[in-house]
């Protein structure tokens, strides 16, 4: 009930929050289906996948689950999961480069501890498809990591963290002593 020193309204965000948040769903959509894509593309290798195709697989749904987390806490507004969000963020976009280094640099070893049983030629197809997945993935995991940044910094600018909050708390007394000064009897109590 004290007054605040925010410069827009609580429901109001700006443009360029607008904007981030935008985009920041949009690159968490295009990981959900570049991930899906390179988990189908993993199983068309061999239909029960080897220990090397599991981890490849479970790679992914981890970059799934990474991307479903930061969809939900860009809807909500509110992010308790924001650290660890942006540790496992960090953790994917690591093994996925690391995947497509390997896939890229040695196709043929990689294919092999796959255990495919399609031909090895279009296996190194469907491998280095898979592979170029892969480094869209790296990408977009730092372009979804800098963009979860800036949703934290404008959501502490815009007073939805707890930094703006602390600092309308100290600051507001002195505002409200002077704006008392001005409204009638009844409502300077």
């Amino acid at each position: 009930m004290g007054i605040s020193m925010k410069a827009t309204p609580p429901g109001v965000v700006t443009r360029s929050h607008y904007h981030t948040h935008k985009a920041f769903l949009f690159c968490n959509y295009i990981l959900l289906g570049a991930a899906s894509s390179c988990i189908f593309l993993t199983l068309s290798l061999r239909l029960v996948p080897s220990i090397c195709g599991f981890f490849l697989i479970l790679l992914h749904v981890f970059t799934i689950a990474g991307a479903v987390a930061g969809c939900a806490a860009a809807a909500s507004g509110t992010s308790p999961w924001y650290a660890a969000h942006m540790v496992a963020t960090v953790l994917t976009a690591i093994f996925q480069g690391s995947v497509s280094l390997l896939i890229f640099s040695r196709t043929g070893d990689f294919l092999g501890q796959l255990k495919s049983y399609v031909r090895e030629e279009d296996g190194a197809v469907i491998l280095k498809l898979a592979g170029g997945l892969c480094v869209l993935i790296f990408c977009l995991e730092w372009v979804v990591l800098t963009l979860a940044f800036f949703l934290k910094y404008y959501a502490s600018v815009d007073g939805d963290g707890a930094g703006a909050n602390s600092y309308a708390m100290r600051s507001g007394k002195v505002q409200q002593d002077d704006d008392l000064k001005d409204w009638p009897w009844p409502f300077q109590v």
